[in-house]
């Protein structure tokens, strides 16, 4: 059976069993909302589990291509899916201390093995080559407060996060497995490609290359210091062993990632706004552009970046993300990110410069409450010794088409996402690609997408589904 099928019918024996779900919580409470008491705020939950699934289908039709090299997008026809499912199960162990474990399992061959663009377009495919559905462990972390004072602040039950209360002013340690985006560049209406945008530098910082394995995880740990107004974190996490690679080097005092980021929320006329400043150094056995043409240009041939990998070599830069609340139901984002473009791409996706803005708007004013609709423009760039390394032939680990005629890559994306059932969410995703991996040579591009998600969760006290 092939990929796509086989990840399809997946999909729906998954859709149709939250469905199912879902079908039956109705017909047990239908008046559940209404007749069922609110745990209170200061209410403190012993365990939670949350179950997700999400299939995203995507297609591309031909477009301009005039040359291509065995890292570039196909210019004929593709149609991919993608499948995730998750668990998500949180334990308090003791007052301030927590563990979350998720497995995960997760499927899908993306457009040309999720190759040519550098925004690449499904957020749920991070570069995995097998199509068939593998298990796996996305989380598991276990992370303490240390109060820093008496007041407290409250939060609901969500995927990974327990409901109860936090002290306000609070240092915390995590360590363990994860994804260091679970704590740091987060955005409202920006962040998550199962509800939001899917593309790869809409829901991240494109220029954050943020230490991974192929699937978006590490392990590390993360410190954070928390006010009512700002915060500080910290992160150290361990760098793959080759770029796109599955196994961690475990040589950190020479090759690690650091993170810093400092957040600020603010209210203008009692509308919530943040601002985050994002910094990255990361340390990994990984090449320098201008050494690998220099080396080309003696020895002739074309430039490969990877002969020159050394350990220890540094990859730094820095982001600035913003989120603002209009109206209750309206909200704005933008990204901003660089990075020294000259050491190789290696963790997360190829791209130097990064800015992106965009809106999200939600279903209240067409009587649609769980329904959400967002548009986005993302211009991605990268250096000029980057760019060189392309132009003559060189390739990086998700991007090269054999040349260049350079030109900044464009990506606008629109969705919908409707609530077709408690719990249950269908969406539309469009995009328009410009200039595919910064080659004005190929393209444009137009990437449909049918999106289908569930969730569903428990908590010990109110045992509701999520809405």
């Amino acid at each position: 059976m092939s990929g796509p099928l086989y990840i399809a019918r997946c999909a729906a024996v998954l859709m149709l069993t939250g469905v199912s779900v879902c079908a039956q919580e109705q017909s047990q409470s239908p008046q559940q909302e209404e007749t069922e008491p609110q745990a209170g705020p200061a209410e403190s939950g012993r365990w939670n589990l949350f179950y997700q699934a999400t299939s995203i289908g995507q297609y591309h039709g031909t477009f301009h291509s005039p040359y291509s090299g065995p890292f570039s997008l196909r210019d004929y026809m593709e149609r991919d899916a993608s499948l995730t499912t998750t668990l998500f199960f949180g334990l308090r162990l003791e007052k301030n201390t927590v563990l979350y474990f998720d497995p995960e399992i997760a499927g899908g061959r993306g457009f040309s093995g999720v190759d040519g663009l550098a925004n690449s377009s499904n957020g749920e495919l991070p570069r995995v080559a097998s199509a068939t559905p593998k298990p796996y462990i996305a989380r598991l972390y276990v992370s303490h407060d240390f109060a820093l004072g008496d007041a407290m602040e409250s939060f609901e039950s969500e995927e990974n996060q327990l409901a109860g209360q936090r002290p306000m002013n609070r240092y915390t340690v995590t360590a363990g497995r994860f994804t260091l985006t679970d704590f740091f560049d987060n955005n409202r209406y920006s962040h998550d490609p199962r509800t939001q945008f899917t593309g790869w530098a809409v829901m991240y910082n494109g220029a954050w290359d943020y230490p991974a394995d192929v699937r978006g995880y590490t392990w590390g740990w993360v410190h954070e210091f928390h006010t009512r107004n700002w915060s500080f974190r910290y992160a150290s996490a361990a760098m793959p062993r080759v770029a796109n690679g599955l196994r961690f080097d475990r040589r950190l005092f020479r090759n690690r990632g650091d993170v810093f980021e400092g957040e600020y929320r603010y209210a203008v006329r009692k509308h919530a706004g943040i601002i985050r400043l994002l910094n990255y150094e990361n340390h990994a056995n990984a090449g320098n552009y201008a050494e690998a043409i220099r080396q080309a240009e003696l020895n002739g041939g074309t430039p490969d970046v990877t002969s020159t990998r050394r350990n220890g070599t540094l990859k730094y830069g820095f982001g600035l993300n913003l989120e603002q609340e209009v109206t209750k139901d309206i909200g704005i984002f933008a990204r901003l990110g660089w990075n020294d473009g000259k050491t190789e791409s290696f963790a997360f996706t190829t791209i130097d410069r990064l800015a992106t803005a965009g809106v999200s708007i939600a279903g209240e004013r067409w009587r649609r409450q769980f329904d959400t609709v967002g548009t986005e423009l993302t211009t991605s760039g990268i250096s000029g010794v980057h760019a060189l390394y392309l132009a003559r032939g060189g390739y990086d680990f998700l991007i090269g088409d054999g040349r260049l005629r350079y030109g900044p890559e464009y990506i606008s994306e629109t969705y919908y996402s409707a609530r077709v059932l408690p719990g249950i969410f269908a969406s539309f995703d469009l995009q328009h690609v410009a200039s595919p991996a910064y080659n004005r040579d190929r393209g444009p591009v137009w990437i449909p997408s049918l999106r289908l998600h569930v969730e569903i969760g428990k908590n010990t006290f109110t045992g509701h589904a999520k809405p």
